[in-house]
């Protein structure tokens, strides 16, 4: 992995945050051998694990206390999830569908359709997705055979507008947000390049669009990201195998972390004190020896660390 060298800076440096330090190794919690594992989500307020299996069509549960798992299946593509706030009007779960963005209520089943962009090309799909501080979702558009580079970054606001802030890419990944808001991270994974853009976190807008991040060959290419409580990115290796750290200014690395799975889809802080690191991951496109081979892939993974993340926003919630 290269770091791309940041600008001058005005003023010294701030220090670089110390390197976390898993306590565990990392366990399996669910060999769901998801064909597309993605969008791990921490509910603090149901203490459990949401995520998705994008090309299953599934959206999947797993409480902390006991482990019990719940699966939920669609008629299309699912591929991210935020849980409504109180500043909405919707019940449940908001979720990035094939072409749109719904409300999903668990208890009764309902999906609620809420918006699909126009313009949006046939070919294209939803894939990763966050809320920001202030309860606006995030979310990326891609081309389906993740080659032609249609992909779009949306915003979609809790009053049910939406708007598009860039394009070009084939294949998206992430949001995720500095400690401060002040910078957003987001992924042009088939050009295996983390970007960074200043944000505006009253207005919602991006400008200054960077690269901050190259990944190498043997790196793989970044696939979701979050952010943790000491402001350091996390980013899932799709490819590659592992979780790496970084610093959220120059970029450096300061941990990684091998999963028994190469294809590493996204990672969230979760747990009673949020001091667990989920990882979710994808089997998709392996043939016989290679799942032989991964026997967990598509599995939902979780390491123990020694310092803690930062709580998801809530869709239509301010912070």
């Amino acid at each position: 992995m290269r770091r791309v060298k940041p600008p001058p800076m005005p003023h010294d440096p701030k220090p670089m945050p110390a390197a976390p330090r898993p306590l565990s190794a990392p366990r399996c919690v669910w060999a769901a051998d998801a064909l597309l594992g993605e969008g791990a989500l921490w509910s603090p307020r149901t203490q459990a694990l949401w995520w998705v299996d994008i090309l299953g069509r599934r959206l999947h549960r797993w409480r902390w206390q006991d482990g019990a798992r719940s699966s939920w299946e669609f008629g299309e593509e699912v591929s991210a999830v935020a849980e409504c706030g109180d500043g909405t009007d919707g019940t449940g779960l908001l979720l990035a569908l094939r072409h749109g963005f719904a409300t999903f209520d668990p208890q009764d089943g309902r999906l609620t359709p809420l918006h699909r962009p126009a313009g949006e090309p046939a070919h294209n799909r939803f894939n990763d997705g966050k809320c920001d501080a202030q309860g606006r979702f995030w979310a990326g558009s891609m081309d389906f055979d993740c080659a032609a580079p249609t992909g779009a970054l949306y915003r979609f606001d809790p009053d049910g507008g939406c708007s598009r802030h860039d394009g070009g890419f084939a294949v998206t990944n992430g949001p995720t947000w500095s400690r401060d808001g002040g910078t957003m991270y987001f992924n042009d994974t088939v050009q295996a390049q983390v970007l960074a853009y200043d944000f505006d976190t009253v207005a919602g807008t991006v400008s200054g669009r960077r690269p901050w991040l190259r990944f190498a060959a043997q790196d793989g290419v970044p696939d979701g990201m979050c952010t943790d409580a000491a402001g350091r990115i996390w980013i899932a290796h799709w490819g590659g195998g592992c979780v790496s750290c970084h610093d959220p200014e120059s970029a450096a690395e300061l941990c990684r972390i091998a999963l028994p799975a190469r294809q590493i889809t996204s990672c969230a802080f979760g747990g009673p004190d949020l001091c667990t690191l989920f990882v979710t991951s994808a089997a998709t496109g392996l043939d016989a020896a290679a799942r032989a081979a991964q026997p967990l892939a598509g599995a939902l993974f979780a390491v123990a660390l020694d310092s803690p993340g930062l709580p998801a926003h809530r869709f239509g919630d301010k912070a």
